[in-house]
């Protein structure tokens, strides 16, 4: 197909394709002419990642990084999850004092190398907000977020695609980007529902 083609099908405007080729996050169509080139499929499943992780939130910075691990992915597919997962997570903070983490975490499974610091400092970051702010989580919050994230984790595992790397990362990167506002959105409505039912109605 076209580049106009391309546009009219992922709804992505042709100089918004064009700045995504020039940027090489999207791979060059095959030449058919001096200034024309065919593209396929495989453009529209990138464009597809590309404007997901963009629309979310993500730098064009850490979309790059999410599609050299498409490009290159790593062999083993815990590490693919992993290079998924650096694209999107906020670099360590080394200031941060993980002790407290590392003994809450333990209640997902987790132990000594299972995962990269950046994850782990990513729960110590949110942590230091709820000191900072006075915020104590109730009595058995804690224990009930942890499992809670174990069998939503152990079930979005239990579903990554294996039949190539772009749909592992693409389901792990905007499972990630995508799925997060959609669990807090849940987690909203049964906040109201359980009030509800022990508050009653206003």
């Amino acid at each position: 197909m076209r580049i106009s083609e391309l546009s009219a099908q992922t709804g992505v405007p042709v100089p918004t394709i064009k700045y995504y080729l020039r940027e090489r996050l999207l791979p060059e169509g095959e030449r058919s002419a001096p200034t024309q080139a065919a593209y396929g499929e495989v453009h529209v499943q990138r464009l597809r990642v590309i404007r997901a992780l963009i629309e979310s939130g993500v730098s064009i910075a850490e979309t790059r990084q999410v599609l050299d691990a498409l490009n290159n992915p790593p062999e083993n597919p815990h590490e693919l999850l992993g290079a998924a997962h650096a694209a999107i997570t906020p670099p360590a903070d080394e200031s941060l004092d993980l002790t407290s983490t590392r003994d809450i975490v333990v209640g997902l499974g987790w132990k000594p190398g299972m995962c990269d610091d950046a994850v782990l400092h990513d729960v110590a970051r949110a942590l230091q907000g709820l000191e900072r702010a006075g915020f104590d989580l109730a009595k058995g919050v804690l224990p009930v977020y942890l499992e809670s994230m174990r069998a939503i984790a152990d079930a979005e595992i239990a579903g990554v695609p294996t039949e190539s790397a772009e749909a592992a990362v693409r389901y792990v990167v905007l499972g990630s980007v995508l799925v997060e506002p959609l669990l807090l959105a849940l987690r909203r409505v049964a906040q109201q529902v359980a009030s509800v039912e022990q508050f009653g109605e206003a």
